[in-house]
């Protein structure tokens, strides 16, 4: 299935710098990042994990409201400390890419957060930029670049 699903996002995914040639690592390294968001976006909770790395290193941005384990390591510490929480906090939450740049197996997604807090009943649209180490068909790390400001806002927590 992980396979299936990395073929097909490679098909769909082939992104690099101007003027600079797309490596087959640079598009299966795209694909396995599409198919993280892919995953996530359905709630496949066993597609998602199996795209990490058991000892994937996960950054969250300095001063968003998650970033209290960094690193997570692993996909467990994933899913309690991030996934989960927001899962449980946010309704209708999605991570939308808009593009990405990859090369080699670096791949940098541009992106938009939207969602509504439930605690505080307030929506929430905010750009992130999501940085992926690729190795063997896994994510091996993950760094968070988000708008910290308006994430805290929303959870009113400013």
């Amino acid at each position: 299935m992980r396979l299936m699903i990395v073929a097909i996002a490679a098909l769909a995914v082939t992104a690099c710098f101007p003027g600079e040639r797309s490596s087959d690592a640079s598009d299966e390294s795209a694909a396995v990042a599409q198919a993280i968001y892919d995953a996530f976006a359905v709630g496949d909770v066993p597609a998602f994990t199996a795209l990490l790395d058991p000892e994937i290193v996960w950054n969250e941005a300095e001063n968003y409201p998650y970033d209290g384990g960094n690193p997570y390591i692993g996909p467990d510490a994933v899913l309690a400390g991030v996934i989960g929480p927001v899962v449980n906090g946010w309704d209708g939450f999605a991570a939308t890419p808009e593009s990405m740049i990859a090369q080699g197996n670096r791949v940098a997604v541009m992106g938009r957060y939207t969602g509504t807090f439930n605690a505080t009943g307030t929506a929430m649209d905010a750009q992130f930029v999501h940085v992926w180490t690729i190795e063997n068909g896994r994510a091996i790390a993950f760094q968070q670049y988000a708008d910290t400001w308006q994430a805290r806002n929303v959870m009113g927590l400013d």
